[in-house]
């Protein structure tokens, strides 16, 4: 995976990491030294980001042999070996942080989405992520929750038109907000509008809007929700959601359920690389 998101992170991610110099490795390390090492799971894991780990060797010293036969999405099991590299050896000591960094970050967002993701099998509803991502990791981040089997809400305030809470304060109410946007965007562009009581459910019926975000609202709330709006638009739960929320909410009938923890709250998982 090279995008325009990896070509600027990874030389601000090695440049961050080495800065003026490895003061131990050029002071240890013979500049024309061979080596080798192996990345290994230290746990189970999904697979997120080996080819960007390949890319921050090869951006280091194009001559280093990163062999890999696995692809993102790869189960592993703790001791599997994920790739092996060989060449200089100090670009491979330069550059091993900053590999397992997005490893290890990544395939932490495939494995907890992949865990969650697990639970709605047979059950006809998408779970998706928000944008609460690291800054400037996004593209990366929403990539790693699709590894782990989820579904991306927005990429950014650009893509999508969601009518949140603040703007319908600002405009003075959500079916105000729903038809004066309607008259700006694109026909092509669906309306999505979040609400967070039953009055508001209404109102958002009335207007058309195409999606209808119910926010922190409880279980049995839920339910009238979408009984109410009973198919003319798409159901969308946010707000709160935890895992074992999911089926409870699922059983509900809703269409979507977005999670912002699927990254903000994923823990990195634990990768090394040994050099022999």
């Amino acid at each position: 995976m090279e995008s325009i998101t990896t070509r600027r992170l990874i030389p601000e991610a090695l440049a961050e990491d080495i800065g003026s110099g490895d003061i131990t490795t050029d002071n240890l390390i013979d500049a024309h030294q061979i080596g080798k090492g192996v990345i290994i799971a230290k746990e189970p894991l999904v697979l997120a980001g080996i080819d960007i780990a390949r890319q921050v060797f090869d951006y280091l010293d194009s001559e280093i042999e990163f062999q890999s036969d696995l692809t993102d999405g790869h189960k592993a099991a703790s001791g599997d070996i994920l790739a092996h590299v060989h060449g200089r050896l100090a670009a491979l000591l330069k550059g091993e942080r900053t590999a397992l960094n997005f490893l290890q970050r990544l395939s932490g967002i495939a494995t907890q989405a992949a865990s969650h993701t697990q639970i709605l099998l047979g059950k006809n509803v998408r779970l998706v992520d928000t944008r609460k991502t690291t800054p400037g990791w996004r593209v990366l981040e929403k990539y790693a929750v699709r590894v782990g089997g989820g579904f991306n809400h927005r990429m950014g305030l650009y893509d999508g038109v969601l009518i949140k809470d603040n703007h319908i304060t600002a405009i003075g109410g959500v079916a105000k907000a729903i038809n004066h946007i309607r008259k700006r965007v694109s026909h092509l562009v669906k309306i999505e509008v979040e609400v967070s009581n039953l009055d508001e459910v209404s109102q958002a019926l009335a207007a058309d809007a195409d999606v209808i975000m119910l926010d922190n609202m409880a279980l049995p709330e839920i339910r009238e929700a979408v009984a109410l709006i009973n198919h003319a638009a798409l159901v969308e739960v946010s707000g709160n959601v935890t895992r074992a929320d999911l089926l409870d909410i699922a059983d509900t009938g809703v269409d979507i359920i977005s999670m912002g923890a699927l990254t903000h709250g994923a823990q990195a998982v634990d990768i090394s690389m040994r050099i022999s």
